[in-house]
């Protein structure tokens, strides 16, 4: 373990690598203490716990529904000239003034406005962080630093989870209402954000361009539809984006109504806080570990282990009904979440032109985070309709499965 956490950075690997403690911070607080709020402000309001997941569900779709549709526009921008950081610097102030505007929000509808006003800021933030990626570190080093980005984000986004859980779980021992305690915890996750993002925005030059030309943004969709027309003819690219827009898909849709579903079976706050955090520390060596048998293993063999493993997941998620179960379920999520996450970046960075990382990531954006719109629909609409959470979170393993197949396709094309 010890040698894991020796590695050699760069100073721009290592500012990098901050970006993702401090978005992971705000990542985790979506994915926690935010819902238990949404769910004391719905109850408020007499909604049933298939009525919170399934609006919970709408307002995720949203917001990956209009940041796939964004994401190629922006990313095509941000590969002129000085583009690119100032693309990311603009919608990193949306994403950290939304976290403090969640403070202003007291009922369950104003919740949901700002948090997809908020969020949409942060998904937009991540196309232009993760084409940083060739700017910042060589192309042998993709796997390794993707990694660590993912591993230094689950370990760094403890400090604010552990200063918000305190005063949300211990409200009562400082004199505050939930209300106020939520304040304080958006506030912390806000400032945490903001510092470890400083220093990204210090030292980053865009190494890789396209010099800047008149009528960018006529120039923007010329380029975009000649690199669509280029990724269809490389089938191998082509397959992969249509099997990462499929199981990242279902992997997103696990992280973003993990809590929201425990809520909805009936789990305390308490144990859905814990466990979540348990998934962070079990993330961060295991994510360490992915980095570092990328150099004994291929990127793509490493890749079908993260899949097989969501599948068996994704089936003991649907038979969870004890506090136990959902202890287990986030260690098994904590083994793989990040290997699969970082792995998938570089591996997609090594297929691209440097001088294009943001048109490409802002197109795989659009296959990611657009594709999400699918999976946080599909369970929020069949939990709707059947008014069983589980049957709603089984329709994860079909995507999971499908996404196999076509990484598969692409794997055999690249050879």
């Amino acid at each position: 373990m010890q040698k894991l956490l020796k590695q050699k950075v760069t100073k721009n690997e290592r500012d990098w690598i901050l970006y993702d403690v401090g978005n992971s911070g705000y990542s985790l607080m979506l994915a926690t203490i935010l819902p238990i709020y949404f769910n004391h402000l719905a109850q408020q309001e007499h909604l049933s716990s298939a009525q919170y997941l399934a609006y919970w569900g709408y307002a995720t779709s949203l917001i990956t529904l209009f940041v796939g549709f964004i994401g190629p526009i922006f990313g095509s921008i941000a590969d002129f000239q000085g583009m690119k950081k100032k693309l990311f610097i603009l919608f990193l102030t949306i994403g950290i003034v939304g976290c403090y505007a969640l403070n202003l929000a007291h009922s369950w509808w104003l919740l949901l406005i700002v948090y997809v006003i908020s969020k949409l800021g942060y998904s937009s933030s991540l196309i232009f962080y993760d084409a940083m990626l060739t700017d910042i570190t060589t192309k042998e080093r993709y796997d390794n630093i993707s990694s660590l980005g993912y591993a230094w984000g689950y370990i760094g986004s403890i400090v604010p989870f552990v200063l918000s859980i305190g005063l949300v779980l211990g409200r009562n021992a400082f004199h505050l209402s939930l209300t106020a305690a939520m304040i304080l915890a958006f506030s912390i996750t806000a400032t945490w954000w903001l510092i470890n993002s400083l220093p990204l925005l210090k030292v980053y030059e865009q190494k890789y361009y396209i010099p800047k030309q008149t009528a960018v943004l006529k120039n923007t969709f010329s380029r975009l539809k000649k690199t669509l027309k280029a990724i269809y003819h490389q089938k191998h690219i082509f397959y992969y984006l249509i099997s990462f827009c499929l199981y990242i898909d279902g992997v997103n849709t696990i992280i973003s109504m993990a809590t929201a579903y425990g809520k909805a079976l009936g789990l305390g706050d308490t144990d859905l806080l814990l466990a979540l955090l348990v998934t962070q520390f079990v993330a961060f060596p295991a994510t360490i570990v992915f980095a570092r048998i990328t150099k004994h293993f291929k990127t793509s063999t490493l890749i079908y282990v993260c899949l097989f493993a969501y599948v068996g997941i994704t089936l003991f998620a649907v038979t969870l009904v004890h506090p136990i179960q959902f202890w287990m379920l986030a260690i098994f999520v904590g083994l793989f979440q990040g290997g699969i996450q970082g792995l998938s970046r570089s591996y997609f960075a090594g297929m691209i032109p440097a001088s294009q990382s943001g048109e490409y990531f802002g197109i795989l954006d659009v296959c990611g985070k657009g594709a999400a719109f699918l999976g946080t629909f599909l369970v929020s609409s069949v939990t709707q309709i059947t008014n069983r959470e589980q049957m709603g979170l089984g329709v994860l393993i079909i995507i999971f499965i499908a996404g196999l197949y076509f990484f598969h396709k692409s794997v055999k094309l690249k050879a």
